[in-house]
């Protein structure tokens, strides 16, 4: 078998990401993941365009930018956005309070100020964008197979180590999310763990937004058949199991910005996650002769940031092989 130039250890939308980029410039890609991109972390994610839980915002904002070009590039495909579930939708954001603009508001189409009619009972100030929402159960299959057809193929395969994927090809990115505690004995990493409620859609077509509130982060966001209702966020809690009180407060915040909910019908209850680190690590780690890029520690920004950071690990890769 020959061998492949890169290995990306991960199987979930930030290694598929890599692993399209790579060998669309060309390199010979291979993907090693423990589980299959449907049983990732990544499947479960609410995949609302917006970063959250990543910083520094320096570089993050850049990365969501270029993410957010790809994917409003598909949703605005009338063949393929539907099919694969990407589309845009008007989200709008709630505050108590007036605050600045985000540091990434000059990345969205359609920002604002929202309107005083917009606003919900209890909140005093909104900003109003337009950003896209990706259905993961359709668009990760999607991203499967086109790096299929680039001729990438993946092992079912668990590493305790780097070191066989070292030993097999020169460039090797690490894009296992949380697994780099153990994989490369990264303690910066941790886990946070997100609840989320998924529910008939209806009529709704509107994202709603409240980072900030006392009783957590609320969301609402509308795919294509159902919307997604979150959320939580447990620093350092990996208990997969749903938990049926946070399950209805988690209702009842965002019955409170969206009411039109209360039409809708209850369809699954799903956990996850979230990478945590206190900065996302994009970065070429050279190893004598070889290279290690890594490319984890996303947040709740792994799809946000997903195509942005995939560019930056092929830049990395392709300076490294400039210099050889």
């Amino acid at each position: 078998m020959t061998k492949p130039q890169v290995i990306v250890v991960g199987g979930g939308v930030s290694g598929l990401s890599c692993a399209h980029e790579l060998a669309s410039a060309g390199h010979p890609v291979e993907i090693w993941t423990a589980k299959p991109a449907t049983e990732t972390t990544s499947m479960v994610a609410a995949a609302f365009w917006y970063p959250y839980r990543a910083d520094p915002i320096e570089r993050v904002a850049p990365w969501a930018a270029a993410s957010y070009g790809r994917f409003a590039a598909m949703a605005r495909d009338g063949e393929l956005g539907p099919r694969i579930g990407v589309h845009m939708r008007e989200a709008i954001e709630l505050f108590a309070e007036p605050v600045p603009d985000p540091p990434w508001a000059r990345y969205v189409e359609r920002f604002r100020q929202a309107e005083a009619s917009e606003l919900v009972p209890g909140y005093g100030h909104g900003i109003v964008f337009e950003a896209p929402v990706i259905e993961m159960p359709r668009y990760l299959p999607y991203l499967r197979e086109t790096v299929a057809a680039l001729g990438v193929t993946t092992q079912i395969r668990e590493l305790e180590t780097l070191d066989p994927a070292l030993e097999r090809a020169p460039i090797v990115i690490n894009a296992v999310g949380l697994g780099a505690r153990t994989l490369v004995g990264d303690t910066r990493v941790f886990p946070s763990r997100g609840q989320i409620l998924v529910r008939s859609r209806e009529t709704l077509d509107r994202v709603v937004i409240d980072e900030h509130g006392s009783g957590g982060i609320t969301y609402v966001v509308p795919r294509g058949e159902d919307v997604i209702l979150g959320g939580t966020a447990d620093d350092h809690v990996e208990v997969l199991a749903p938990d049926p009180s946070q399950s209805e407060a988690i209702l009842e915040r965002c019955t409170r910005v969206s009411p039109d909910l209360a039409t809708t019908r209850p369809l699954a209850t799903r956990v996850g996650l979230r990478p945590c680190r206190d900065a996302v690590r994009v970065e070429a780690e050279p190893r004598g002769s070889k290279l290690v890029v890594h490319d984890y520690g996303h947040g709740g920004s792994g799809v946000t940031l997903s195509w942005g950071c995939a560019e930056s690990v092929r830049d990395l890769v392709r300076a490294w092989l400039s210099q050889r």
